[in-house]
């Protein structure tokens, strides 16, 4: 799978008109860059307590049901990241109080740029029982998206398509 190209102006660019930009990537790659589906699911994702996890799962889940009714590959995939970023943060915060996870600050040049960067991970503290059922609310409908058959139909037509 190519790599995300961070060198793209996500300022100005529309994905919705340009899906050839768009890459995959690994994980999250792209999930607060890519326009306009940062703005259409990023207002819908909390994840605070189980209720909040709950109601912003269902609601992003939602978004990629439309978008796999429109055939729309990355809107699903971006709302597929949304859903895995968060499984991936409630995990943080129910294993690190605050879900500071590295010690010390990002290394000057690498801000953005997801990774310990060479900082040590700090201890994990008694597990969050709230975040952790946060977590697992997300991780359901992540798995559902992941595995969903007209996304991975779809993703599988984008490759074909565009080579990544």
């Amino acid at each position: 799978m190519r790599a995300f190209d961070y060198s793209i102006d996500f300022n100005t660019t529309d994905f919705r008109e340009r899906p050839d930009l768009y890459a995959i990537g690994r994980g999250e790659q792209g999930v607060l860059s890519v326009e306009p589906y940062k703005s259409e699911i990023l207002p819908f994702w909390r994840f605070k307590d189980p209720e909040t996890a709950r109601v912003s799962s269902e609601k992003i889940w939602e978004l990629f049901l439309g978008y796999l009714k429109e055939k729309d590959f990355v809107g699903a995939d971006m709302a597929r990241k949304f859903l895995q970023m968060g499984f991936t943060r409630a995990r943080r915060y129910a294993n690190h109080k605050g879900g500071k996870k590295y010690d010390g600050p990002v290394p000057a040049g690498k801000k953005g740029i997801s990774g310990a960067h060479g900082r040590a991970e700090l201890p994990r503290q008694p597990e969050d029982p709230v975040k952790a059922e946060a977590a697992r609310i997300f991780k359901e409908k992540w798995d559902a998206a992941k595995t969903h058959p007209e996304y991975l139909r779809l993703r599988q037509e984008f490759i074909n398509q565009y080579g990544r």
